[in-house]
Formats: C-alpha cells, sequence, structure tokens
C-alpha cells in the first residue's frame, strides 16, 4: 500500500492542473458508483429500510421463523402496521411498530406462512409487503 500511494503521489506531481482536473472528472464518477454499491451491498437481507417515504425492499420473501428488521432512515417518524391488525383474531400473528424516529428499529419473527401488508399508519400511502413461504 506504502508502494502505490508513493507512486500516486509521484504520477501527480507530474500532471498539470488541466490534467489533474480532467483525471479527477473521469475517477469521480467511479469512485462514487463503488460507495453507493457499497451502501447498498450493507444492507443485511433481513432488513427493510424506510427512507425517503418508501419501504425498501417494498417486496420482501422470508422463512417461516425469520426476524425482520425495520429500520427508520427517513428524518421523520414513521410505523410499520400490519394491514390486517383488525382483522386478525390471533394477535400473536399481527404487528404494529410505535412510531420509529430517525435510526429506530422494530423487529418483528414471522412464525407463520403468509403474506403480510403492511403500511405507516402516519403516511397510509407507504405500503410493503412480507411474504413468509
Amino acid at each position: 500500500m506504502h508502494m502505490f500511494m508513493s507512486n500516486l503521489r509521484h504520477a501527480a506531481a507530474r500532471l498539470s492542473p488541466g490534467r489533474a482536473v480532467v483525471v479527477a472528472m473521469l475517477i469521480g464518477p467511479v469512485v462514487g458508483a463503488l460507495l453507493a454499491f457499497g451502501a447498498v451491498a450493507a444492507q443485511e437481507p433481513n432488513e427493510v429500510v424506510i427512507d425517503n417515504f418508501t419501504f425498501g425492499p417494498q417486496e420482501l420473501t422470508v422463512a417461516v421463523g425469520t426476524t425482520v428488521k425495520f429500520i427508520n432512515r427517513d428524518d421523520i417518524p414513521h410505523t410499520v402496521v400490519d394491514k390486517n391488525l383488525d382483522k386478525n383474531a390471533d394477535k400473536s400473528k399481527a404487528f404494529r411498530s410505535k412510531a420509529l424516529d430517525t435510526d429506530d428499529s422494530y423487529s418483528f419473527t414471522f412464525a407463520s406462512a403468509g403474506t403480510f401488508d403492511y403500511f405507516c399508519s402516519l403516511h397510509p400511502k407507504m405500503q410493503g409487503k412480507i411474504i413468509v413461504k
């Protein structure tokens, strides 16, 4: 690594200011793409991230017994509410979070198979689905 940095310093010293700008313009998007890929890859497989008034991914398929973690990365509160909460006689199969502030999370273990539609009770147009097989 030390050798690489040394070579990079020597190469940069030989560039004129105009060439340095061109090199920066060419390398900038590549570095940005790598950073974006790292952020996407950092998401856990059984996580739903709330950001920009959306659940991501909007549809997630998991096995029975899986715990799904919902994380609010938005700058305003959101909730996670099972659409069938009122209809479901067995409350252990339904889920409802408290209001989640920025970086708060809520986890729920899906103990039975089925399709679980959910939404944000504060912003009802925000919707998602967990499919448990």
